[in-house]
């Protein structure tokens, strides 16, 4: 008889041990949206967003929101590889508008058996200047968009550094579209032109850009996985990068992503990775 009781016992406590769990899940996840989207003004909803081509603040960023990114990528080509840097800046002046500042740097190191001088020069790449303005939250459907700008003054490379000191600029126009389908699960497209005008020849190009993103975010944290497709149409030839994703707290205003990059197209660029350190300082 009593180990009839006690089998009972267990088997009753592990019924509302999964119970509770099952209940406790749902509500860190309606609380955490809560604490996000509705406990402050004016409306914001929650989206996960992409490591690699990262917003200009979250949609629908508040006053005072800001955050700092340093990342960090490899990328193996064929006859060298070239290491990439950013220091990146972002705040909100007012409610939904973002503004940034990025300085972005390129290191190249020959592989075995290629000389030095066929390997292009390490470079500030350039100075990016952006600005987002989203239009619309809509908290009933979990849907924003914004529309935004990045302005890229080009810098000689270091071996050529000052003669001239910026070699042209890049003038880049964009939409975004984020819905959130349930509590877990987002997706995100970022997508518009970018106009590439040269000041020694005055030529001017014009490429492409459209990255969609998929995310599923686990259940009352902001770590999520996904995966973020990074294509470019150029000279009518379509580029596409897919880059496997995750991100993690590692406390409250500190946050890590890590990112892999598999080109779908044989070409000089193979593998690639980059890691994204996330930094928001605490704001009223």
């Amino acid at each position: 008889m009593k180990i009839k009781y006690i089998i009972t016992i267990v088997t009753l406590w592990v019924t509302i041990s999964y119970s509770f769990a099952q209940i406790t899940n749902t509500e860190k996840d309606s609380l955490y949206i809560l604490q996000t989207e509705e406990l402050k003004e004016p409306d914001k909803v929650l989206h996960a967003e992409p490591l690699y081509i990262d917003l200009i603040r979250d949609l629908g960023a508040r006053k005072g929101e800001k955050e700092w990114n340093l990342g960090l990528g490899l990328t193996d080509n064929l006859s060298f590889d070239s290491y990439e840097a950013l220091v990146e800046y972002e705040w909100a002046p007012v409610n939904r508008l973002g503004l940034e500042v990025e300085l972005p740097f390129t290191f190249y190191a020959p592989m075995k058996g290629t000389e030095r001088d066929s390997v292009p020069s390490n470079q500030l790449n350039s100075l990016k200047l952006a600005a987002q303005w989203t239009f619309l939250v809509n908290a009933a459907h979990a849907t924003s968009m914004a529309v935004g700008y990045i302005n890229e003054f080009e810098l000689s490379d270091f071996r050529n550094f000052g003669s001239p000191m910026i070699r042209g600029n890049v003038y880049n126009p964009f939409l975004v579209v984020a819905k959130r389908w349930g509590s877990n699960y987002h997706t995100l497209i970022y997508t518009g032109p970018m106009f590439h005008q040269n000041f020694s020849n005055k030529k001017m190009y014009t490429t492409y850009d459209i990255n969609t993103s998929f995310h599923y975010m686990i259940t009352g944290t902001r770590n999520f996985i996904g995966v973020e497709l990074n294509q470019t149409l150029d000279n009518k030839e379509l580029k596409t990068v897919m880059r496997p994703q995750m991100r993690l707290g590692i406390s409250e205003n500190l946050m890590v992503g890590i990112v892999a990059g598999i080109p779908v197209q044989k070409g000089n660029e193979r593998l690639s990775s980059f890691v994204r350190l996330i930094w928001e300082p605490k704001h009223n």
